[in-house]
Protein backbone atom coordinates (compact mmCIF):
# COMPACT_ATOMS: atom_id res chain seq x y z
CA UNK A 1 0.00 0.00 0.00
CA UNK A 2 1.62 3.27 -0.81
CA UNK A 3 2.38 5.78 2.33
CA UNK A 4 0.56 9.09 2.97
CA UNK A 5 2.95 11.63 3.98
CA UNK A 6 1.82 14.24 6.78
CA UNK A 7 2.63 17.79 7.99
CA UNK A 8 5.21 17.75 10.92
CA UNK A 9 3.59 20.04 13.35
CA UNK A 10 4.26 21.05 17.28
CA UNK A 11 5.97 17.52 17.31
CA UNK A 12 3.63 15.60 15.72
CA UNK A 13 2.88 14.27 12.21
CA UNK A 14 -0.80 15.83 11.37
CA UNK A 15 -2.50 14.60 7.83
CA UNK A 16 -3.98 17.77 5.74
CA UNK A 17 -7.45 17.37 5.61
CA UNK A 18 -7.71 20.14 3.20
CA UNK A 19 -7.07 19.37 -0.89
CA UNK A 20 -5.93 16.72 -2.98
CA UNK A 21 -3.15 13.99 -2.41
CA UNK A 22 -0.46 14.32 -5.04
CA UNK A 23 1.83 10.91 -6.03
CA UNK A 24 5.62 11.13 -5.59
CA UNK A 25 7.11 9.47 -8.75
CA UNK A 26 10.46 8.03 -8.68
CA UNK A 27 12.34 9.59 -11.69
CA UNK A 28 14.37 7.00 -12.71
CA UNK A 29 11.70 4.73 -12.75
CA UNK A 30 8.75 6.36 -13.49
CA UNK A 31 6.37 2.96 -12.34
CA UNK A 32 7.57 3.51 -8.93
CA UNK A 33 5.04 5.71 -6.80
CA UNK A 34 6.72 6.18 -3.32
CA UNK A 35 4.23 8.35 -1.92
CA UNK A 36 1.15 10.16 -1.59
CA UNK A 37 1.41 13.74 -0.38
CA UNK A 38 -0.64 16.93 0.43
CA UNK A 39 -0.82 19.27 -2.11
CA UNK A 40 -0.79 21.63 1.05
CA UNK A 41 -2.57 24.55 2.50
CA UNK A 42 -2.86 27.47 3.88
CA UNK A 43 -4.22 26.13 7.22
CA UNK A 44 -1.53 23.91 7.61
CA UNK A 45 1.24 26.83 7.27
CA UNK A 46 -0.70 28.55 9.79
CA UNK A 47 -0.87 25.57 12.55
CA UNK A 48 2.99 25.20 11.82
CA UNK A 49 4.18 28.81 12.47
CA UNK A 50 1.90 29.26 15.60
CA UNK A 51 3.42 25.88 16.80
CA UNK A 52 6.74 27.78 15.90
CA UNK A 53 5.90 30.55 17.69
CA UNK A 54 4.86 28.78 20.99
CA UNK A 55 7.85 27.14 21.22
CA UNK A 56 10.13 30.21 20.23
CA UNK A 57 9.99 31.50 23.89
CA UNK A 58 11.51 28.64 25.65
CA UNK A 59 13.80 27.73 23.04
CA UNK A 60 15.61 31.04 22.68
CA UNK A 61 16.08 31.25 26.62
CA UNK A 62 18.27 28.12 26.15
CA UNK A 63 21.38 28.44 26.25
CA UNK A 64 24.19 27.94 23.45
CA UNK A 65 25.33 24.87 24.95
CA UNK A 66 22.24 23.37 25.55
CA UNK A 67 20.65 24.06 21.62
CA UNK A 68 24.22 22.69 20.59
CA UNK A 69 23.52 19.43 22.20
CA UNK A 70 19.93 19.40 20.85
CA UNK A 71 21.27 19.49 17.04
CA UNK A 72 24.49 17.05 18.17
CA UNK A 73 22.13 14.08 18.99
CA UNK A 74 19.88 15.13 15.67
CA UNK A 75 22.86 14.70 13.77
CA UNK A 76 23.70 11.28 16.15
CA UNK A 77 19.92 10.18 14.73
CA UNK A 78 20.61 10.69 11.20
CA UNK A 79 24.07 8.74 11.33
CA UNK A 80 21.74 5.72 12.27
CA UNK A 81 19.64 5.99 9.75
CA UNK A 82 22.58 7.02 7.02
CA UNK A 83 21.58 3.95 4.75
CA UNK A 84 18.11 4.35 4.49
CA UNK A 85 18.00 8.34 4.34
CA UNK A 86 20.56 7.74 1.56
CA UNK A 87 18.09 4.76 -0.71
CA UNK A 88 15.10 7.39 0.05
CA UNK A 89 16.84 10.13 -1.16
CA UNK A 90 17.95 8.28 -4.24
CA UNK A 91 14.65 6.77 -5.09
CA UNK A 92 12.90 10.11 -4.64
CA UNK A 93 14.63 12.67 -6.78
CA UNK A 94 16.83 10.54 -8.71
CA UNK A 95 20.58 11.47 -7.12
CA UNK A 96 23.04 8.41 -7.85
CA UNK A 97 23.30 6.35 -4.49
CA UNK A 98 27.15 7.39 -3.90
CA UNK A 99 26.23 11.01 -4.15
CA UNK A 100 22.96 10.52 -1.81
CA UNK A 101 25.47 9.06 0.34
CA UNK A 102 27.60 11.99 0.48
CA UNK A 103 24.61 14.10 0.78
CA UNK A 104 23.31 12.56 4.15
CA UNK A 105 27.01 12.06 5.73
CA UNK A 106 27.29 16.16 4.83
CA UNK A 107 23.88 16.24 6.97
CA UNK A 108 25.57 15.17 10.29
CA UNK A 109 28.97 17.51 9.25
CA UNK A 110 26.45 20.09 8.81
CA UNK A 111 24.38 19.97 12.37
CA UNK A 112 27.86 18.94 14.28
CA UNK A 113 29.49 22.29 12.57
CA UNK A 114 26.21 24.29 14.08
CA UNK A 115 26.12 22.61 17.21
CA UNK A 116 29.98 24.09 17.60
CA UNK A 117 28.80 27.50 16.53
CA UNK A 118 26.07 28.05 19.04
CA UNK A 119 29.16 27.72 22.01
CA UNK A 120 30.79 30.48 20.48
CA UNK A 121 31.11 34.19 21.60
CA UNK A 122 28.67 36.53 20.67
CA UNK A 123 28.58 40.00 20.45
CA UNK A 124 31.60 42.49 21.57
CA UNK A 125 32.55 44.73 24.14
CA UNK A 126 32.97 48.72 22.85
CA UNK A 127 35.61 51.42 24.16
CA UNK A 128 33.11 53.02 26.35
CA UNK A 129 33.76 57.56 26.48
CA UNK A 130 32.61 57.46 29.96
CA UNK A 131 34.32 56.53 32.95
CA UNK A 132 33.10 53.44 34.36
CA UNK A 133 30.42 52.76 31.83
CA UNK A 134 30.04 49.24 30.42
CA UNK A 135 29.32 49.60 26.41
CA UNK A 136 28.28 46.02 24.54
CA UNK A 137 26.62 44.60 21.71
CA UNK A 138 24.47 41.05 21.65
CA UNK A 139 22.69 39.01 19.20
CA UNK A 140 19.28 37.95 19.68
CA UNK A 141 17.42 35.39 17.30
CA UNK A 142 14.90 36.53 14.69
CA UNK A 143 12.33 34.41 15.65
CA UNK A 144 10.24 32.04 13.49
CA UNK A 145 11.99 31.57 10.34
CA UNK A 146 10.80 29.63 7.08
CA UNK A 147 12.78 27.45 4.80
CA UNK A 148 11.74 27.00 1.44
CA UNK A 149 13.65 24.47 -0.48
CA UNK A 150 14.58 22.78 -3.69
CA UNK A 151 14.41 19.34 -4.32
CA UNK A 152 17.98 18.41 -5.72
CA UNK A 153 19.52 18.56 -2.31
CA UNK A 154 16.33 17.58 -0.34
CA UNK A 155 17.93 16.82 2.87
CA UNK A 156 21.56 18.82 3.19
CA UNK A 157 20.29 22.51 2.08
CA UNK A 158 16.90 21.96 4.61
CA UNK A 159 20.06 21.41 7.11
CA UNK A 160 22.01 24.18 5.81
CA UNK A 161 19.63 26.43 6.73
CA UNK A 162 17.81 24.53 9.75
CA UNK A 163 20.94 24.25 11.72
CA UNK A 164 21.90 27.79 12.06
CA UNK A 165 18.48 29.01 12.34
CA UNK A 166 18.16 26.07 15.58
CA UNK A 167 21.73 27.16 17.08
CA UNK A 168 21.57 30.85 17.61
CA UNK A 169 17.50 30.37 19.19
CA UNK A 170 15.54 31.08 16.30
CA UNK A 171 12.30 28.25 15.32
CA UNK A 172 12.10 27.05 12.08
CA UNK A 173 9.59 26.36 9.81
CA UNK A 174 10.18 24.01 6.33
CA UNK A 175 8.54 23.65 3.73
CA UNK A 176 10.25 21.17 1.47
CA UNK A 177 9.47 20.69 -2.44
CA UNK A 178 6.64 18.77 -3.45
CA UNK A 179 9.22 16.94 -5.64
CA UNK A 180 10.89 16.04 -2.40
CA UNK A 181 8.49 15.61 0.22
CA UNK A 182 9.56 12.05 1.46
CA UNK A 183 12.87 13.30 2.63
CA UNK A 184 11.65 16.26 4.55
CA UNK A 185 9.19 13.65 6.40
CA UNK A 186 12.26 11.61 7.03
CA UNK A 187 13.99 14.74 8.32
CA UNK A 188 11.30 15.30 10.59
CA UNK A 189 11.27 11.68 11.95
CA UNK A 190 14.89 11.89 13.21
CA UNK A 191 14.53 15.27 14.48
CA UNK A 192 11.57 13.76 16.82
CA UNK A 193 13.86 10.62 17.92
CA UNK A 194 16.37 13.16 18.96
CA UNK A 195 14.18 14.68 21.37
CA UNK A 196 14.30 18.53 19.28
CA UNK A 197 11.39 19.93 21.27
CA UNK A 198 7.70 19.74 19.74
CA UNK A 199 7.42 23.21 17.76
CA UNK A 200 10.99 24.17 17.43
CA UNK A 201 11.45 22.30 13.69
CA UNK A 202 8.41 21.80 12.13
CA UNK A 203 7.72 20.45 8.01
CA UNK A 204 4.66 21.62 6.14
CA UNK A 205 4.26 19.47 2.67
CA UNK A 206 2.63 21.28 -0.72
CA UNK A 207 3.63 23.55 -3.91
CA UNK A 208 3.46 26.68 -3.92
CA UNK A 209 0.59 27.61 -2.65
CA UNK A 210 1.57 26.22 0.92
CA UNK A 211 4.84 28.50 0.24
CA UNK A 212 3.16 31.36 -0.38
CA UNK A 213 0.73 31.21 2.27
CA UNK A 214 3.39 30.64 5.12
CA UNK A 215 5.32 33.52 3.42
CA UNK A 216 2.29 35.95 4.77
CA UNK A 217 2.05 34.41 8.42
CA UNK A 218 2.75 37.26 10.63
CA UNK A 219 4.59 35.53 13.52
CA UNK A 220 7.32 34.36 10.53
CA UNK A 221 10.28 37.06 10.86
CA UNK A 222 12.52 35.95 8.24
CA UNK A 223 12.74 33.61 4.73
CA UNK A 224 15.54 31.60 3.08
CA UNK A 225 14.96 30.21 -0.21
CA UNK A 226 16.75 28.05 -2.79
CA UNK A 227 15.16 28.00 -6.06
CA UNK A 228 13.95 29.27 -9.11
CA UNK A 229 15.35 33.14 -10.32
CA UNK A 230 11.51 33.82 -11.01
CA UNK A 231 10.47 32.31 -8.08
CA UNK A 232 13.24 33.94 -5.68
CA UNK A 233 12.34 37.34 -6.92
CA UNK A 234 8.90 36.93 -5.92
CA UNK A 235 9.58 35.61 -2.33
CA UNK A 236 12.17 38.84 -2.02
CA UNK A 237 9.12 41.22 -2.78
CA UNK A 238 6.68 39.57 -0.42
CA UNK A 239 9.00 39.80 2.50
CA UNK A 240 10.47 43.34 1.56
CA UNK A 241 6.26 44.15 1.38
CA UNK A 242 6.37 42.45 4.87
CA UNK A 243 9.44 43.99 6.10
CA UNK A 244 11.26 41.01 7.00
CA UNK A 245 14.61 39.28 6.52
CA UNK A 246 14.88 37.37 3.46
CA UNK A 247 17.92 34.78 1.55
CA UNK A 248 17.27 33.82 -1.70
CA UNK A 249 19.72 31.56 -3.80
CA UNK A 250 19.00 31.25 -7.37
CA UNK A 251 20.28 29.49 -9.88
CA UNK A 252 23.55 30.32 -12.13
CA UNK A 253 25.28 29.60 -15.46
CA UNK A 254 28.66 28.50 -14.70
CA UNK A 255 31.91 28.61 -16.37
CA UNK A 256 35.09 26.88 -16.47
CA UNK A 257 38.00 27.94 -18.22
CA UNK A 258 40.93 26.43 -19.41
CA UNK A 259 43.97 28.04 -20.50
CA UNK A 260 47.08 26.65 -22.85
CA UNK A 261 49.12 25.56 -19.39
CA UNK A 262 46.12 23.51 -18.38
CA UNK A 263 46.60 19.97 -17.09
CA UNK A 264 44.06 19.09 -19.91
CA UNK A 265 43.21 15.47 -18.61
CA UNK A 266 42.58 17.10 -14.61
CA UNK A 267 40.64 20.03 -16.85
CA UNK A 268 38.62 17.43 -18.76
CA UNK A 269 37.98 15.13 -16.05
CA UNK A 270 36.47 17.82 -13.64
CA UNK A 271 34.61 19.54 -15.96
CA UNK A 272 32.76 16.38 -17.50
CA UNK A 273 31.92 15.50 -13.76
CA UNK A 274 31.36 19.23 -12.85
CA UNK A 275 28.70 19.51 -15.74
CA UNK A 276 26.82 16.44 -15.83
CA UNK A 277 26.92 14.68 -12.50
CA UNK A 278 23.30 14.26 -11.61
CA UNK A 279 22.28 15.30 -14.98
CA UNK A 280 23.30 18.46 -14.36
CA UNK A 281 20.66 19.48 -11.85
CA UNK A 282 22.71 21.50 -9.08
CA UNK A 283 22.98 25.26 -9.30
CA UNK A 284 26.57 24.70 -8.99
CA UNK A 285 27.31 22.69 -12.19
CA UNK A 286 29.16 23.67 -15.16
CA UNK A 287 27.42 24.81 -18.39
CA UNK A 288 29.88 26.87 -20.36
CA UNK A 289 33.45 25.76 -20.69
CA UNK A 290 35.47 28.46 -22.51
CA UNK A 291 38.97 27.21 -24.01
CA UNK A 292 42.03 29.08 -24.94
CA UNK A 293 42.28 28.02 -29.07
CA UNK A 294 46.01 26.63 -28.62
CA UNK A 295 44.37 23.46 -26.84
CA UNK A 296 40.94 23.84 -27.56
CA UNK A 297 40.86 20.56 -30.20
CA UNK A 298 43.02 18.41 -27.83
CA UNK A 299 40.66 19.66 -24.61
CA UNK A 300 38.12 19.00 -26.66
CA UNK A 301 38.56 15.55 -27.61
CA UNK A 302 39.87 14.80 -23.75
CA UNK A 303 36.49 16.51 -22.66
CA UNK A 304 34.44 14.28 -24.62
CA UNK A 305 36.19 10.91 -23.70
CA UNK A 306 35.46 11.99 -19.97
CA UNK A 307 31.67 13.20 -20.39
CA UNK A 308 31.20 9.64 -22.05
CA UNK A 309 32.95 7.74 -19.35
CA UNK A 310 30.27 8.72 -17.05
CA UNK A 311 28.18 5.57 -16.51
CA UNK A 312 24.38 6.32 -17.04
CA UNK A 313 22.77 3.85 -14.95
CA UNK A 314 19.85 2.95 -12.63
CA UNK A 315 20.56 5.41 -9.50
CA UNK A 316 21.04 1.97 -6.94
CA UNK A 317 23.84 1.13 -8.67
CA UNK A 318 27.01 2.37 -7.23
CA UNK A 319 28.51 3.04 -10.40
CA UNK A 320 26.02 5.41 -11.57
CA UNK A 321 26.72 8.73 -12.06
CA UNK A 322 24.45 10.94 -14.20
CA UNK A 323 20.89 9.57 -13.52
CA UNK A 324 17.85 10.84 -14.85
CA UNK A 325 16.24 14.14 -15.17
CA UNK A 326 13.57 15.03 -12.06
CA UNK A 327 10.42 15.04 -14.33
CA UNK A 328 9.06 14.65 -17.96
CA UNK A 329 8.52 18.39 -18.36
CA UNK A 330 12.19 18.89 -16.98
CA UNK A 331 13.55 16.71 -19.85
CA UNK A 332 11.07 17.74 -22.37
CA UNK A 333 12.56 21.43 -21.48
CA UNK A 334 15.98 20.46 -21.91
CA UNK A 335 15.80 18.86 -25.07
CA UNK A 336 13.77 21.47 -26.64
CA UNK A 337 16.31 23.95 -25.63
CA UNK A 338 18.58 21.21 -27.51
CA UNK A 339 16.47 21.10 -30.76
CA UNK A 340 16.40 24.89 -30.78
CA UNK A 341 20.02 25.69 -30.14
CA UNK A 342 22.59 27.37 -32.76
CA UNK A 343 25.84 25.95 -33.09
CA UNK A 344 27.09 21.93 -33.34
CA UNK A 345 26.08 19.20 -31.20
CA UNK A 346 28.62 17.16 -30.95
CA UNK A 347 27.06 14.34 -29.24
CA UNK A 348 24.39 13.62 -27.02
CA UNK A 349 21.12 14.74 -26.15
CA UNK A 350 18.52 11.76 -26.63
CA UNK A 351 17.48 8.82 -24.67
CA UNK A 352 19.92 6.19 -23.98
CA UNK A 353 19.63 2.95 -25.66
CA UNK A 354 19.62 0.85 -22.17
CA UNK A 355 16.75 -1.24 -22.03
CA UNK A 356 16.81 -0.82 -18.13
CA UNK A 357 16.69 2.61 -18.32
CA UNK A 358 13.35 2.71 -20.08
CA UNK A 359 11.10 3.40 -17.84
CA UNK A 360 13.51 6.78 -16.17
CA UNK A 361 13.54 9.97 -17.59
CA UNK A 362 17.24 9.47 -18.63
CA UNK A 363 19.47 11.94 -21.29
CA UNK A 364 22.59 11.14 -22.88
CA UNK A 365 24.84 14.06 -21.67
CA UNK A 366 25.11 16.65 -24.53
CA UNK A 367 28.04 18.57 -25.55
CA UNK A 368 28.04 21.58 -27.82
CA UNK A 369 30.32 23.58 -29.82
CA UNK A 370 30.54 27.50 -31.39
CA UNK A 371 27.27 28.40 -30.06
CA UNK A 372 26.31 32.20 -29.95
CA UNK A 373 26.88 33.53 -26.94
CA UNK A 374 24.12 35.20 -26.88
CA UNK A 375 21.72 31.82 -27.50
CA UNK A 376 19.18 30.81 -25.06
CA UNK A 377 21.43 27.74 -24.46
CA UNK A 378 24.26 29.54 -23.27
CA UNK A 379 22.49 32.12 -21.23
CA UNK A 380 19.66 30.77 -19.37
CA UNK A 381 19.74 27.84 -16.70
CA UNK A 382 18.64 24.25 -17.85
CA UNK A 383 19.29 22.70 -15.31
CA UNK A 384 20.51 19.28 -17.35
CA UNK A 385 23.27 17.25 -18.61
CA UNK A 386 23.98 20.06 -21.43
CA UNK A 387 27.29 21.68 -21.62
CA UNK A 388 28.56 24.54 -24.09
CA UNK A 389 31.93 24.70 -25.27
CA UNK A 390 33.48 28.49 -26.56
CA UNK A 391 36.70 28.59 -28.24
CA UNK A 392 39.22 31.72 -27.41
CA UNK A 393 42.14 33.64 -28.20
CA UNK A 394 43.18 34.89 -24.33
CA UNK A 395 43.03 35.07 -20.70
CA UNK A 396 41.20 38.65 -21.44
CA UNK A 397 38.61 37.20 -23.97
CA UNK A 398 37.86 34.20 -21.41
CA UNK A 399 36.75 36.35 -18.70
CA UNK A 400 35.02 38.51 -20.99
CA UNK A 401 32.73 36.16 -21.91
CA UNK A 402 32.98 34.30 -19.07
CA UNK A 403 30.80 37.50 -17.31
CA UNK A 404 28.52 37.69 -20.31
CA UNK A 405 25.79 36.10 -18.04
CA UNK A 406 23.16 37.72 -15.64
CA UNK A 407 24.31 34.94 -13.34
CA UNK A 408 26.86 35.01 -10.91
CA UNK A 409 27.64 31.93 -8.51
CA UNK A 410 29.99 29.80 -9.37
CA UNK A 411 33.38 29.81 -11.96
CA UNK A 412 37.02 27.67 -12.20
CA UNK A 413 39.90 28.51 -13.79
CA UNK A 414 42.51 25.65 -15.25
CA UNK A 415 45.80 27.08 -15.40
CA UNK A 416 49.24 26.73 -13.81
CA UNK A 417 49.72 30.72 -13.76
CA UNK A 418 49.19 32.15 -10.28
CA UNK A 419 48.67 35.53 -11.87
CA UNK A 420 45.78 34.33 -14.50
Amino acid sequence: MTPVLSHFIAGEFRPDADGPLLPVINPSDRDDVIALAPEGSAAAAALAAAAASAALSSWRRLPGPARAEHLYRWSSAIEARRAELARALSREVGKPIAEATGEVARCTMILRYYAGEAVRDLGDVIPAQMPGALQFTMRDPLGVVALITPWNFPAAIPLWKAAPALAFGNTVVLKPSELAPHVGVLLAETAAAAGLPPGVFNVVLGGPSAGAALLEEASVRAVSFTGSAGVGARVAAACAARNIRYQTEMGGKNVAIVLPDADLDLAARLTAGGAMRYAGQKCTATSRVIVAHPVEAAFLDRLRAAIEALPIGPVEDAACAVGPLITPAARDRVRAALANAPGERMFGGEPPGDARLARGLFLVPALLRDVDPGASVAQDELFGPVLAAFGVRDVDQAITLANRSRYGLSASLFTRDLGA
